[in-house]
C-alpha cells in the first residue's frame, strides 16, 4: 500500500477546524464534451445506478452518453449564467456566507469550503487542501436535507475512499440529514410565505422532491420517508390542509418504477382537473440547479399550461436566503460541539502557550521544524 505524501508540518501550529459543504455536482461548461465527462462520472457511481457493472458499462457508454450528453448540454445552456453553473455559484456563496454567520456567532480558526461529489472541485482535491492548510477536524455537511444512499451515502464513500490512502487522518464528523430540523423547516416556511405575500396564494402547493427508484425504498433506503416528513412539517408550519398541497417526485430516469406520484404528469392532471394556479417548490434542493430551473420552471410549467392551467409559480430554492444561512449555521454548530472554535481570550492565550511549549520541546528532541 502506498500512502499519499503528507504536507510539511511545523511543530507548535494550532490546528484548524473545517466545514466541507458538498453538493451533487455540475459540468464545467454547457457543452457536449463537458456534460459527457460529468455524466460519465455521475452515472458510473454504483450508488447511483445499481445494475451489474458489465451490463451497465455497455448501456452507459454505448447508448446513454452518446445521445444524452448533447441533449443535456442544450438544457444546461438555458440556465447557465455569466458566473457559471447556478448550482456551483449558489454552493460557493452558501459556503462563504456560512463562514460569516459562524464568525458572527464567535467561531474562530475555522475554514468553510465547498466541494462537488461529481465534477470540480472534487472531494479528494478539497480534502487534500484542507489538510495542507492545517485542518485537523473536518465536518462533512452534505447539501441533501434528506438522506439517501444514492446521495449522502455516496459522499461518505468518496470521503472514506480518499482517506484510505492517507496516513494521518483528521478527526471526521458527518451530518447525516436535517430533513426535520426546526431551522430548515422554518427557512422553507419563510420562503413560501414571502412568495405568497408578494404574489397571493395558489389553488395547490406542489412539493416536488428528486426521485429515486422505488426498489431503493423496498431495500431500506429512508429517503422516501424523510421527504414525506419534511412535507408534513412544512405543511403544518404553513397551516395547510391535506387537500391544499401534494407531494411529488421528479427527474425519473430509465424504465424502472420510481417513487410516485411523478411531478410532471401530476401537475398536468391538476390543470385538467380545473386547478387554475399551482405554486411549486423543491424542498430537497438547497440550491437552484438544472432540475429546478429547467425541469420544473420550464418543462413542468409548459406541461401545466398545455393542459389548461392558467398560472404557474416556481418558488426558488433557499439559495443564500438569510434564514437558510442561519439554519446552516445552527446545523453545523450542533455538530461541532466540543471543537475549539469558540474560546475566551484567556483560553486562546492558554492554547497559544501550549503550542509554543510543545514546539520548544519538539525542537529540543531533534525535530527539524
Amino acid at each position: 500500500m502506498t500512502f499519499s505524501k503528507e504536507p510539511s508540518y511545523k511543530h507548535g501550529t494550532v490546528g484548524r477546524s473545517a466545514i466541507l459543504l458538498v453538493n451533487l455536482g455540475t459540468p464545467d461548461a454547457p457543452t457536449r464534451s463537458a456534460v459527457r465527462r460529468y455524466l460519465k462520472e455521475f452515472l458510473s457511481d454504483p450508488r447511483v445506478v445499481e445494475i451489474p457493472r458489465a451490463l451497465w458499462w455497455f448501456i452507459l457508454n454505448l447508448i446513454i452518453l452518446p445521445f444524452r450528453s448533447g441533449q443535456s448540454a442544450k438544457k444546461y445552456a438555458t440556465i447557465w449564467t455569466r458566473e457559471g453553473s447556478p448550482l456551483k455559484v449558489h454552493t460557493a456563496a452558501q459556503a462563504m456566507y456560512l463562514l460569516g454567520a459562524l464568525g458572527e456567532r464567535g467561531h474562530e480558526n475555522l475554514t468553510v469550503a465547498m466541494a462537488m461529489r461529481y465534477g470540480s472541485p472534487s472531494i479528494p482535491e478539497v480534502l487534500a487542501k484542507l489538510k495542507a492548510d492545517g485542518c485537523e477536524r473536518i465536518l462533512v455537511l452534505p447539501a441533501y436535507p434528506q438522506y439517501s444512499g444514492t446521495t449522502t451515502g455516496s459522499i461518505y464513500d468518496a470521503v472514506f475512499n480518499h482517506y484510505g490512502s492517507v496516513r494521518n487522518i483528521p478527526e471526521l464528523r458527518f451530518v447525516r440529514n436535517y430533513h426535520d430540523h426546526d431551522a430548515y423547516i422554518r427557512a422553507l416556511q419563510h420562503s413560501v410565505l414571502a412568495h405568497w405575500d408578494a404574489n397571493g396564494r395558489p389553488d395547490k402547493l406542489v412539493l416536488s422532491f428528486h426521485g429515486v427508484p422505488k426498489r431503493t425504498l423496498m431495500l431500506g433506503d429512508p429517503y422516501h420517508c424523510e421527504c414525506l416528513k419534511t412535507a408534513r412539517l412544512l405543511a403544518a408550519a404553513l397551516k395547510l390542509k391535506p387537500e391544499q398541497y401534494v407531494v411529488t417526485f421528479q427527474s425519473r430516469f430509465g424504465k424502472a418504477e420510481w417513487l410516485q406520484p411523478y411531478t410532471a404528469p401530476t401537475v398536468a392532471q391538476l390543470a385538467r382537473d380545473g386547478v387554475k394556479r399551482v405554486d411549486i417548490m423543491c424542498p430537497g434542493f438547497i440550491s437552484d440547479c438544472l432540475e429546478t430551473l429547467e425541469e420544473i420552471s420550464m418543462e413542468v410549467r409548459h406541461d401545466f399550461e398545455q393542459a389548461g392551467g392558467k398560472e404557474f409559480h416556481y418558488i426558488p430554492c433557499l439559495n443564500e436566503a438569510p434564514d437558510w444561512i442561519a439554519a446552516l449555521g445552527e446545523i453545523a454548530e450542533q455538530h461541532m460541539i466540543g471543537w475549539p472554535t469558540q474560546m475566551s481570550p484567556a483560553q486562546h492565550e492558554e492554547r497559544k502557550k501550549d503550542a509554543e511549549t510543545g514546539r520548544a520541546a519538539a525542537l529540543q528532541l531533534g525535530a527539524a521544524d
